[in-house]
């Protein structure tokens, strides 16, 4: 039997947990806030995909001089920068009207990769409380390969989101 409602659990942290069992993760609204304005995302060339998984969104950013280390491979900073961005996004569509910061960013770089190249970041709610949420990055290479693994945690703040207004 399908659920049509969403479930509530209780966690020992932060209260109860809402669990959505279905839907997608629609970051459009977001997307178009940040990407209206000059932002670091803007900046580095960052895009930003809603996805059909529940919980779930997407990204991609060009390894080019915005990106890139001296020696031609990827920045570690461009790298968590995408991740802790992408987390966000998914947190401020998570919690409408509500204001997120990342609070806690660490990521592991498995693999290089090349000027040229695209990395694709897709990031998955794992715990989404009242106040806290946990994100796991991971960003791979054209070839799919897992290039780092990125665990974000945001803050959900009492103040009103008001990034449109600042345009």
């Amino acid at each position: 039997m399908a659920v049509t409602s969403p479930l509530f659990c209780r966690c020992e942290l932060c209260g109860f947990m809402l669990i959505t069992p279905q839907g997608n993760m629609n970051i459009d609204k977001e997307k178009n806030d940040i990407t209206g304005m000059p932002t670091l995302a803007t900046a580095l060339g960052m895009r930003f995909y809603s996805t059909d998984a529940p919980d779930t969104c997407r990204a991609e950013m060009d390894v080019d001089s915005r990106t890139r280390q001296p020696f031609g491979v990827i920045s570690g900073g461009a790298t968590l920068a995408l991740a802790e961005t992408l987390a966000g996004l998914g947190s401020l569509a998570a919690c409408p009207g509500k204001r997120c910061a990342g609070i806690s960013v660490t990521g592991h770089h498995m693999k290089a990769v090349e000027e040229g190249d695209t990395v694709v970041a897709v990031a998955r709610l794992i715990h989404r409380g009242h106040k806290i949420h946990v994100w796991n990055v991971d960003v791979t290479n054209n070839a799919g390969e897992l290039v780092s693994s990125v665990s974000v945690t945001n803050y959900i703040t009492s103040q009103p989101n008001d990034i449109g207004k600042k345009k």
